[in-house]
């Protein structure tokens, strides 16, 4: 049997669009938009690879309330609600639970390998558990892939006292972000690209490691095992469990894979470009974490249009200011370690409920998340802040030039086709 969405529908289960939307500029009816849940359309990650349509994380995160995504108003508008808010859920304890046990057992120095490998839980919007258990395992091990090959880029790859091992990092971040954005979009992996698979992978490999490779590993095994555990859940519940049954997915057409491949080339020079403009400038303005302006640089290449992409990286940089001025409330009050932990559980609960609705809103979540993350154990500084938001201007800034550059040179090439 086939849902109205294209996809077969298994005994009570949701389906999931398969439908496919015109190419990267191109536009989206807006009465199937509306249809499908004001989706956006992901070239990368996250949040969710060009020209395929999805539901999940890679839905509307810029509401398509009007024809104009830039209008002040929708900042402030939120798309629809989650059909699954047990999502956000998930993700909130997955990342809450693991670093509350670190914490038990005096090992916040292997954070790190928790956090991201309890990204795998964002992948957990598949709504069959057969389909979702698949999905996820697929993910996890890939993050447990990058944990290990950044662990090792930065014990024997690395020169952190040099431009060359700065070059090397923003080379291999840039491959990173290819290879995943290409594997995302031909197995149909939701959310789509390679967003969170650069900032994990940078993350690690941009400093000197301390950690024991044994134990880290460990501690992500076990994190993406718990993540597997939450997505399962439901079954537990009648009223919630679907049938053991697997999902076909529908092999890309010649035009998806056409786009797949744009979408991968995209990645890898909005991410060089970044790395080399952060490289250039960031000593003279006194700025750090240069990685960060290579994970905002691919934010901004998703969307139905070009002014939605731009659109999500204005998001990016303001929600990333707002966010910013709730850490600063955060770092005055000066919470315990534990307290902390429980902070970024619920703001990761909060940017999965929101980041499908909003993404100024989602970032608002995420940036005190990240934050709180990558100095857990340490006190945060003003500098941090500072960073921040330079690297994510940089970042994001390079992008939308990338949207910009790339929607006119298609309309160079429609023109030369047409004759026109």
């Amino acid at each position: 049997m086939r849902s109205r969405r294209g996809w077969p529908t298994s005994s009570g289960g949701p389906s999931v669009s398969r439908s496919a939307t015109p190419p990267l500029g191109g536009r989206v009816d807006r009465q199937s938009a509306d249809h499908e849940g004001l989706l956006l359309l992901l070239v990368d990650f996250d949040a969710l690879t060009g020209s395929l349509r999805f539901t999940g994380r890679e839905a509307s995160s810029v509401p398509i309330v009007s024809d104009n995504p830039l209008r002040l108003r929708n900042l402030f508008t939120l798309g629809p609600a989650a059909t699954d808010p047990w999502v956000s859920l998930r993700c909130g304890l997955g990342i809450f639970l693991p670093l509350l046990a670190l914490i038990l057992l005096h090992r916040l120095d292997l954070a790190v390998f928790a956090i991201f490998a309890a990204f795998t839980n964002v992948y957990g919007r598949v709504p069959g558990h057969t389909d979702r258990l698949l999905a996820q395992l697929k993910v996890g091990g890939t993050f447990w892939a990058m944990m290990l090959a950044a662990w090792l880029s930065s014990r024997y790859l690395l020169d952190y006292s040099s431009d060359r091992g700065l070059w090397l990092l923003v080379s291999l971040t840039a491959v990173v972000s290819g290879l995943m954005t290409a594997w995302a979009a031909f197995l149909r992996i939701r959310p789509a690209g390679s967003l969170f698979h650069i900032f994990c992978f940078a993350t690690i490999a941009a400093h000197p490691v301390t950690a024991p490779l044994g134990d880290g590993m460990f501690v992500a095994s076990a994190t993406i095992g718990f993540a597997l555990l939450l997505g399962q859940a439901g079954r537990l519940w009648n009223r919630h469990r679907t049938p053991w049954t697997v999902t076909t997915p529908v092999p890309l057409s010649a035009v998806e894979r056409r786009e797949a491949w744009l979408s991968t080339a995209l990645h890898v020079v909005a991410v060089m470009t970044a790395g080399a403009i952060a490289i250039a400038i960031t000593p003279q303005i006194g700025a750090g974490h240069r990685y960060w302006a290579l994970v905002a640089a691919v934010v901004p290449l998703v969307g139905h249009t070009t002014r939605h992409r731009i659109a999500r990286g204005i998001h990016r940089i303001l929600g990333t200011t707002m966010g910013l001025a709730v850490l600063a409330v955060i770092m005055w009050w000066g919470p315990p370690t534990w307290m902390v932990v429980l902070l970024m559980g619920a703001a990761q609960y909060g940017t999965e409920l929101l980041v499908n609705r909003n993404y100024f809103f989602a970032q608002t979540f995420v940036t005190p998340m990240a934050l709180l993350g990558s100095a857990l154990g340490k006190p945060l500084t003003p500098a941090l802040l500072y960073d921040r938001i330079t690297e994510t201007l940089i970042g994001a800034t390079v992008g939308m030039t990338a949207v910009v550059l790339l929607s006119r040179a298609q309309k160079r090439m429609e023109r030369r086709r047409t004759g026109t």
